[in-house]
């Protein structure tokens, strides 16, 4: 695409919001309004509000004109990530209203199908582009009020009454203002204090909120505060039923900056903006002139980075980390007020994040598990670390459309919320029972007793909404039990139909294996037939948690080898070890030079990096790849927080490492097992 050559848009939604950014196109450098898509073409007053436009019937019509280059998602918030993702996979650049998505995990999965297309894709906060925002930056960056302490920021109106019918109150729109317009504040708050650092935003260490959650469930007034590792305090509001004074204040050890309605700059069509400058009684005008419309400047900048083949905005329009950072503070600020949207539970999140039905895959190839009748998938998908169903269900709907059925739970995992997520996952997706390879765990500790098997399994299935699992594990030992009580409480299980499979020991030793199997084959009860300990290409030299067993050492190889009992194993790429985290000269992370730091495991490094090389993979790729090329069964547990992350780990299963290889990694003979510690300080 030429510099001479328009970016030709097309928008989505044929809203207010939609005719403010068509007059942006209408009075920009790049731009040409192409079409607008509407799902209502006979609405009186959609040629004249889009003059010169293509009225088009339907979203996905647009989505396929070859005349349409960068497409405007003008949608309600709950439209966004699944239209930025259908026009993305149709290969057009997108711009999306903020917020871009209703959580950072959603707006994650965005960004990653950009990254994938290779086309732009940015949030529209458009006072980030206008001339006023730059001039405050330069203040801020030339210590004009001094050292900055705490920034206030608010964007709030009053509604006057109540309005059932309106989006701003309806819950399953995702209504309130938080996300409406909550997000101005805290965009610019993150800015300024970016600044003061010489960066382009600053996430906060801590945020605390709290809100008024009116009669329909969103928040009507709310407020945060934002504790940033500077030491800057920032305080942010918004509210949909109560009018505030919206001035932007940020506050120095020799005065204060003021900006009334920051957003909206020098006006939509232009005019002069107005930066004060406070210092005691003294007041100086900064005042900012600019004939360009205001939404002008956003259609340049994406049309710019368009022509120039970038994915993002620059600085200091919002960047893809930069848009990550501001929603996480929002769902945090949402998480500290108890606000969950309808449209984000199981009952009404029913499809994937771009509106498909979930459907099995066959990418992520499957094995046969001794003791498990169902083929399970060559990796276990475990998912412990999501903070709610709508952030969850992306991971499991991506592992499931690859073709993976193995999924990790365990009782404790989020205090039962684990389960419970996966519960109404594959409830709400119709996903057959019996496509579904399920781990069940229990009897943790302090709790490690055999009576507390059946119990803690009865809440299990009730909150994984099934009647049985295919597999069970003890989640820990207890030495002090004899190991027959174990035994024939798990067997009891079997005998009632609740485990389909097998079951045994997670963080047991070889001994107690040993001792469990020979009870079971003299008293007539199923033996443990299923280990779950740590088995990765690093041996763990300290345990991660209390109680916690690897099994990777030669005597536990061996014992694997000949026994041929499957391991699910856990942390089996090494926790961060093989990843940019770790190195000879790196010990900011405390964890990772505890368990992983020796001379052994930095030569398995070494090898790993070597071999990733030659294959044009990552050392994390061969990490798994190992695990799985083992001569006896060993699933690995793997955890990613983002599909990204879950595609990345999935993209390892088509290396295939021979017996050479992998004797190769593990490096016999070499240093040993010789801790590697920190160097001395001072």
């Amino acid at each position: 695409m030429t510099t001479e050559q328009p970016i030709r848009w097309g928008i989505i939604g044929p809203g207010t919001i939609a005719k403010t950014f068509a007059d942006g196109i209408a009075h920009s450098r790049t731009g040409r309004l192409e079409a607008i898509a509407t799902r209502n073409p006979d609405k009186p007053g959609l040629a004249e509000a889009f003059a010169g436009a293509r009225i088009i019937h339907g979203y996905d019509a647009l989505l396929a004109d070859p005349d349409i280059d960068a497409v405007y998602i003008a949608t309600p918030h709950t439209g966004h990530a699944e239209w930025a993702i259908k026009a993305i996979r149709a290969g057009k650049n997108v711009l999306v209203e903020k917020p871009i998505a209703l959580s950072a995990y959603d707006a994650d999965a965005i960004f990653h199908e950009a990254k994938k297309a290779g086309v732009f894709a940015g949030e529209a906060y458009m006072y980030r582009l206008h001339p006023q925002t730059a001039k405050l930056l330069e203040l801020v960056k030339a210590r004009a009020v001094g050292d900055i302490r705490i920034i206030r920021s608010s964007f709030g109106f009053n509604m006057g009454s109540f309005r059932a019918d309106h989006r701003l109150f309806a819950n399953e729109m995702a209504g309130g203002g938080i996300l409406d317009v909550g997000g101005y504040p805290v965009s610019m708050v993150r800015m300024i204090a970016g600044a003061v650092d010489g960066k382009s935003f600053a996430e906060p260490e801590k945020v605390a909120g709290a809100a008024h959650l009116g009669q329909s469930g969103v928040d009507e007034w709310a407020s945060a505060v934002l504790k940033f590792p500077n030491g800057i305090v920032a305080e942010v509001s918004c509210s949909i039923m109560a009018g505030q004074d919206n001035v932007l204040r940020i506050i120095g050890s020799e005065g204060r900056i003021e900006v009334k309605d920051f957003w909206f700059a020098a006006g939509h069509k232009g005019g002069t903006g107005r930066i004060d400058i406070i210092r005691g009684d003294k007041v100086e005008t900064i005042e900012v002139p600019e004939d360009r419309w205001l939404y002008s400047f956003e259609v340049d900048a994406a049309g710019e980075a368009i022509r120039q083949g970038k994915k993002e905005f620059d600085a200091p329009g919002m960047g893809w980390a930069d848009s990550l950072g501001n929603l996480r503070v929002m769902d945090q600020w949402r998480a500290s007020v108890g606000l969950e949207y309808s449209i984000e539970k199981a009952t009404s999140r029913v499809a994937n994040i771009a509106g498909g039905k979930v459907v099995a895959g066959n990418a992520v190839p499957k094995r046969q598990i001794p003791g498990i009748a169902k083929p399970a998938s060559v990796v276990a998908l475990g998912f412990e670390f999501f903070p709610n169903f709508a952030s969850a269900s992306l991971t499991l709907d991506a592992f499931y459309e690859a073709g993976g059925n193995l999924f990790d739970t365990a009782y404790v995992y989020g205090g039962g919320k684990t389960e419970a997520i996966f519960g109404d996952w594959h409830r709400s997706r119709n996903v057959p029972r019996e496509e579904i390879v399920l781990i069940g765990k229990g009897a943790h500790s302090p709790l490690c007793y055999p009576d507390m098997i059946a119990r803690q399994l009865d809440q299990s299935l009730e909150r994984l909404k099934t009647d049985y699992v295919d597999a069970y594990f003890m989640h820990r030992d207890n030495l002090d039990v004899p190991v027959a009580e174990f035994v024939d409480a798990m067997d009891a299980e079997v005998r009632r139909g609740r485990i389909r499979g097998i079951f045994g020991g997670s963080n047991w030793t070889r001994e107690r294996m040993d001792e469990a199997a020979a009870y079971a084959g003299k008293n007539g009860k199923q033996a443990p037939g299923a280990l779950s300990n740590n088995f990765s290409l690093a041996e763990m030299l300290d345990p991660i948690w209390a109680g916690c067993v690897a099994a990777s050492d030669d005597e536990w190889k061996e014992w694997l080898r000949s026994r041929q009992i499957p391991n699910f194993a856990w942390s089996s790429q090494g926790r961060g070890f093989f990843t940019d985290r770790a190195g000879r000269n790196k010990h900011d992370d405390e964890e990772i030079v505890r368990v992983w730091y020796s001379d052994r495991n930095f030569v398995r490094r070494d090898r790993a990096i070597e071999l990733a090389q030659k294959l044009g993979r990552h050392p994390i790729h061969i990490a798994l790849a190992y695990v799985i090329a083992q001569p006896f069964p060993v699933i690995p547990l793997i955890g990613p927080r983002t599909i990204a992350e879950l595609e990345d780990s999935l993209s390892a299963l088509d290396i295939a490492l021979t017996g050479e290889q992998v004797k190769w990694l593990e490096a016999y003979g070499r240093s040993g097992r010789r801790r590697i510690s920190p160097p001395p300080f001072g």
